[in-house]
């Protein structure tokens, strides 16, 4: 089949585009290679995502932005399956420039799903975050530990897709984002295409060109193997849910496969793959043996001290779960960062 994968030269979108191209579909890429100028040269590489998938003769790509509607509308023609993984991704971005992040997530997401609905494609799912909840998860009571923040027991399994939404602050980014989920939404139920909304926390993996302001796990790994002085904001004790990007493509895949018509479903490791900064710190140490130099700095505007996945929804749906421990997975991200030049 034919498949369209917004942002498929990013970390998301390449995966994603990678294991349909390895299936044998033809995939088109829509991505403005905007991630590249976040990234000095000599930090990655710009192009090492972009010279990786073209090496497969079935990916085609289209140096284009999704606010560009009749390109998207374009690329959409044939297609079964959208994969919407494009998008402005940072928190701190959005409080820089909401406009450009209203339109990127909003006016993009609107384009993506009116090309679905004009050309007849079936399924699009859609790459959400999180941060829809915004400052409700702050509401939530939380016990410190020596390392890390837990949830109260009522939320000990994590934060579920029944949390409110509503009556809160959530930065322009989560705005965003939420509007393009719910819109999202609608188009299933007004439109009838066959739509998958997953709510990520912290995914993570190979080929994750991560910055102090996004993919946190790739930059604190990228860090300590420079030795570059790590800046931390808070305390450390920030606890995220992690998730390895086979993992993910895995579940996208029991959604394509599944009869579900519609869904909306929060995505991390759980309470299981769960780890804070601090932890993180120390299974670095433990894989490379090194320590970057460390400072800290006042909390961030709208940081969530503590947020998991309660996966029981997906697993129970799709009869999925994750299976790369954080162990497993920073060692293979550590493993991609060594053997690749420019990231050395």
């Amino acid at each position: 089949m034919k498949i369209l994968v917004t942002g498929g030269m990013g970390f998301i979108g390449s995966h994603i585009a990678e294991y349909h191209a390895m299936k044998g579909h033809q995939v088109v890429v829509i991505d403005n290679l905007s991630r590249g100028r976040l990234l000095s040269d000599a930090m990655f590489g710009k192009n090492l995502n972009q010279n990786h998938l073209l090496t497969y003769g079935n990916i085609k790509h289209i140096n284009a932005d999704i606010r560009d509607k009749a390109t998207v509308m374009e690329a959409a023609q044939g297609c079964e399956v959208i994969f919407h993984a494009a998008g402005q991704t940072a928190v701190t971005t959005s409080m820089q420039n909401p406009e450009d992040d209203f339109s990127a997530n909003v006016v993009g997401t609107f384009n993506v799903l009116e090309s679905a609905r004009q050309n007849g494609v079936g399924t699009v799912v859609y790459c959400s975050t999180n941060k829809v909840y915004g400052e409700n998860v702050n509401k939530v009571e939380i016990l410190e530990g020596k390392r890390r923040y837990a949830f109260e027991e009522a939320y000990n399994k994590g934060i579920s897709e029944n949390f409110p939404v509503d009556l809160c602050e959530h930065t322009p980014y989560g705005c965003s984002k939420l509007t393009g989920d719910i819109y999202c939404q609608e188009y299933a139920r007004c439109y009838g295409i066959r739509t998958a909304v997953f709510r990520m926390s912290c995914i993570y993996g190979t080929r994750q060109f991560g910055i102090e302001d996004q993919g946190w796990v790739a930059w604190l790994t990228y860090a300590t193997l420079r030795n570059i002085p790590l800046n931390i904001y808070g305390d450390g004790k920030q606890v995220r849910d992690l998730l390895f990007i086979s993992d993910l493509v895995d579940l996208y895949e029991k959604f394509l496969l599944s009869d579900i018509s519609h869904g909306v479903f929060n995505v991390g490791g759980g309470r299981d793959f769960s780890v804070s900064i601090l932890e993180l710190l120390e299974l670095l140490h433990e894989i490379t043996g090194k320590r970057a130099p460390l400072t800290y700095s006042d909390w961030r505007h709208s940081d969530q001290k503590i947020y998991i996945s309660d996966t029981g929804k997906v697993m129970d749906t799709l009869g999925w779960k994750p299976e790369v421990s954080p162990l497993a997975g920073v060692g293979r991200l550590v493993e991609f960062m060594t053997n690749n030049e420019p990231l050395r």
